[in-house]
């Protein structure tokens, strides 16, 4: 009997996500072929074949990340799921499975993985004031 496949995002799966999230902060969010997402890919210093960023896109297609937007040649396609849903899907789920639902415990945990910068603190004062 086959293992159901996983709905997580494997790492190769996120990177190939972060073409498209990138794409659509820097405000051009138009639907991407696979060939783009490749050399897209080179840019950052990962060097797929072809057929390999082609199967990710179809993975992703299937866990409903993205969506081809056409029916002819070139295929193009576009993120379904934004990076802000994803991100706090995810870190939801790190919260819950590491720490135990508690996020004062991940706060605890990230300040003493290494001092904080004057910017990173004058962020957190911010939001601190922002969520007040």
């Amino acid at each position: 009997m086959a293992r159901p496949k996983a709905k997580q995002l494997t790492e190769r799966e996120l990177e190939v996500m972060h073409i498209f999230w990138d794409r659509e902060a820097s405000g051009s969010a138009e639907p991407l072929t696979v060939s783009d997402v490749r050399t897209a890919l080179q840019e950052t210093g990962r060097d797929l074949a072809y057929t390999t960023v082609a199967t990710l896109v179809k993975i992703l297609m299937e866990k409903a990340f993205l969506v081809q937007t056409n029916y002819e040649r070139p295929f193009l396609y576009e993120a379904v799921r934004s990076f802000e849903d994803v991100s706090g899907s995810l870190l939801g789920e790190m919260v819950q499975k590491v720490f135990g639902g508690s996020r004062e415990k991940l706060l605890m945990r990230l300040m003493d993985e290494r001092k904080l910068t004057k910017k990173e603190l004058k962020v957190l004062e911010d939001i601190l004031k922002e969520k007040s």
